[in-house]
């Protein structure tokens, strides 16, 4: 069973701060912050005229799911940038793994069951699917680092010889 209070120890905190300086997190942080800027861009533009063109129930769909948008890449972006805290050091790694700075609004996050999605501006059903798939990617990121405690089979001879040799050799 998985539990979500689970705190850092040395193994998650070495994890953790891997990630932090890692290319994926350099890739994974620009991704997310450039489709914060142009989802912004979108909705405070052509977003906002090609709504004003649609009928009642397609408006609010629009509304539902701008705001559903919104509030993953809110969560993404305050999960990137405690990454970012970690990599700069200004955040301990256990720090991080308080329940505050984990990725949230998991239910929020989830598509909702629209009966006029089909009528939203392909501009906007774009914008949720890329903020759909970067979710599920930090959601994987998080649950690998903060949630899923590594565990350390004893019984894997090739492993237990490496730990031998890293505890030999002070951690390399």
């Amino acid at each position: 069973m998985i539990d979500a209070n689970v705190t850092a120890g040395p193994q998650n905190a070495a994890v953790i701060q891997d990630f932090a300086r890692s290319e994926l997190f350099d890739r994974t942080f620009q991704e997310g912050m450039e489709l914060v800027e142009e989802t912004a861009a979108y909705l405070d533009g052509a977003g906002r005229q090609e709504s004003k063109q649609l009928s009642r129930n397609a408006a609010l769909a629009y509304a539902a799911e701008s705001m559903r948008l919104t509030t993953r890449l809110m969560q993404v972006a305050s999960w990137l940038l405690v990454q970012r805290a970690v990599r700069e050091g200004d955040m301990p790694p256990e720090s991080a793994c308080e329940e505050r700075y984990r990725l949230g609004a998991e239910q929020v996050s989830d598509g909702g069951d629209l009966d006029d999605v089909d009528q939203l501006p392909a501009g906007l059903m774009t914008l949720l699917d890329r903020s759909e798939r970067l979710y599920d990617r930090v959601r994987r990121l998080d649950r690998r680092m903060y949630v899923e405690i590594p565990v350390h089979d004893e019984s894997h001879t090739v492993l237990a010889q490496f730990d031998r040799l890293r505890t030999a050799f002070g951690g390399l």
